[in-house]
């Protein structure tokens, strides 16, 4: 199974994603955005997109390794990316459930002023990229097309973790486990 965390930016994905990984055993975390980082290391600078998402290469490279984790691996894969463009999110996240492959979707949705409220936290900006993606990101994700909705204002890191395990049917190791 993989567990796709999606959400603005300042919406808790990385947070809430680290948090099962520590909690559910036999998990791995697979971050999408590093091939965006290998594509902007190994392409020439004029060849670059403002969004690496946008360069089918990178769909292609995470429809590819999520694809062969799922198979290969016997355990709960996590994804933490924030994807709103709705013809993305078909090729990405349809394309692995059309392959058969079980994805458990979660779209993290916040107000406005919380977002910027925790980007603030780790020193964003108003005006930092992150930032100006709320509305966008907001717009989209609110969408049915991106599944089940998990509203995060008013709910601790732990509430956010025990919702999405109970959604996938997953016993959490204890939180305070050391």
């Amino acid at each position: 199974m993989i567990i796709w965390i999606n959400g603005a930016f300042g919406a808790g994905k990385s947070t809430t994603a680290d948090e099962l990984h520590r909690r559910i055993p036999n998990s791995f975390m697979y971050d999408p955005e590093e091939a965006g980082y290998f594509i902007r290391k190994n392409f020439p600078a004029e060849l670059h997109k403002s969004d690496f998402q946008d360069h089918p290469m990178w769909r292609e490279i995470n429809l590819s390794m999520l694809g062969g984790l799922a198979r290969e691996y016997s355990g709960t894969i996590i994804a933490p990316m924030t994807v709103v463009n709705p013809a993305y999110f078909d090729e990405l996240v349809g394309g692995l459930r059309a392959s058969g492959i079980d994805v458990r979707h979660f779209a993290l949705l916040a107000k406005r002023e919380t977002l910027l409220g925790r980007l603030k936290s780790r020193g964003e900006s108003e005006n930092s990229w992150p930032a100006q993606q709320i509305e966008r990101c907001l717009a989209s994700l609110s969408q049915e097309k991106f599944g089940r909705h998990v509203h995060t204002d008013e709910m601790t890191r732990e509430q956010v973790v025990e919702e999405i395990a109970s959604a996938c049917g997953i016993d959490l190791e204890p939180a305070d486990r050391n």
